[in-house]
């Protein structure tokens, strides 16, 4: 029985800024998802039988704060009216920052929702993609709602897309982020997605400067704890690389239905959000029904989804038997198979090759330096307390 992880719903596909690098194919249209199309996807998400315990439901693929604030209050009491008891339903947002006011931080703190905010860093590097559709930056207006946020104590994390003039400024980022009062960050690479070709990856360097990027940027933060408190790279790969042979894994992206994405149509969509809205000769729109006309558990038996799978599980075994990092990764990304490679029964890309195998790397490395210092230390004869390196944390300072 498939197992529903996350759930990405569309409000709406309209964004009032035009960053260079989105993929998303409508972000002109003002549609917005209605009260029944939510009312028949929570329904039959709840009676699947596909939730555990807690269902994350994530609102985005267009600005999410472009709709009004009343949208969500009753969204949010149609989908509580609905569930069963006992279940937990988050809420998260990522949003542009540009259109957060005191009205939006007072719901973040009322419901609460967790809050993520799309900023490149300092303004040179943030506007020179994330400008307004006249063409203007939109850092002044992202670094005003970011500031608001923390003045109304609502706590949120930061995205930020790295190009190669960012991968080269860990120092400047860093610097900015702790002078904007950010303390959690996370790091999207400038990926090849729909129509958009990076152009990070064409360069051939590009992989030494994700790796030295990532590991001078956690050597600052360790040297200032506090500071910055959470570096999602990072933390990511700790998970990974160290955990009990016993315990679970499985890639989320890979697998039917634990990730359910949706449209503002009610259009149903699975494995790697990013293929909803997109076009391909094989496998046409990638959807698989529509919430509105379709039950949600007959979608299994999809043609379109039997075409998917079927590539899909062939590109996970090709990883299997070729890669290393098979065991932290898991099969890699669909949708960045299939715009880099051309086809999802393939194996590595630059996508997996930054985000997975040098941020595994860096892990390793810092792990075996701690190792080192351990057993120099086990020769001073200093004791344990002493000696201890996290690897989290000290372990990468060398």
């Amino acid at each position: 029985m498939p197992r529903i992880d996350l759930l990405v719903i569309q409000p709406t596909p309209f964004c009032n800024i035009d960053c260079s690098y989105c993929y998303l194919p409508s972000r002109n249209s003002k549609a917005v998802v209605s009260k029944q199309t939510l009312v028949n996807l929570f329904s039959q998400v709840f009676a699947s039988g596909w939730v555990r315990d807690c269902l994350p439901v994530v609102w985005h693929a267009g600005e999410p704060l472009a709709l009004p604030l009343s949208f969500y209050r009753d969204a949010f009491r149609t989908i509580d009216a609905l569930k069963p008891s006992g279940l937990t339903i988050s809420h998260s947002f990522q949003t542009n920052g540009t259109l957060i006011n005191e009205a939006w931080c007072a719901f973040f703190a009322e419901e609460p929702v967790s809050v993520g905010v799309s900023i490149d860093g300092p303004k040179h590097l943030h506007d020179r993609y994330r400008r307004t559709r006249s063409g203007a930056g939109t850092f002044d207006k992202t670094l005003a709602g970011i500031q608001m946020l923390r003045r109304a104590g609502v706590p949120f994390h930061v995205i930020s897309v790295l190009s190669r003039a960012s991968m080269a400024s860990p120092g400047e980022l860093f610097a900015f982020y702790v002078a904007a009062g950010i303390e959690e960050v996370c790091f999207n690479v400038e990926e090849s997605e729909g129509n958009h070709v990076s152009e990070s990856f064409a360069h051939p360097d590009i992989e030494a400067a994700y790796y030295h990027f990532l590991r001078e940027f956690w050597r600052l933060s360790t040297a200032a704890p506090g500071r910055i408190t959470f570096i999602r790279e990072i933390e990511d790969a700790i998970q990974h690389v160290i955990r009990p042979q016993d315990a679970p894994f499985a890639n989320q992206l890979t697998e039917p239905f634990a990730i359910i994405s949706m449209d503002c149509a009610g259009n149903i969509a699975t494995f790697s959000p990013e293929l909803l809205g997109l076009k391909n000769a094989e496998y046409g729109d990638f959807l698989l029904g529509n919430i509105n006309r379709d039950a949600l558990t007959d979608l299994a038996s999809s043609p379109n989804l039997a075409r998917m799978l079927r590539d899909i599980r062939a590109g996970v075994e090709m990883c299997r038997q070729s890669c290393e990092y098979f065991s932290v990764c898991g099969g890699g990304e669909p949708v960045n198979k299939l715009a880099e490679n051309g086809s999802f029964a393939s194996t590595e890309t630059m996508y997996c090759r930054l985000t997975k195998m040098r941020t595994t790397d860096l892990v390793l490395d810092a792990i075996e330096r701690a190792g080192q210092r351990a057993s120099t230390q086990d020769h001073l004869g200093l004791h344990g307390d002493e000696r201890e390196l996290s690897a989290a944390g000290r372990g990468a300072s060398g």
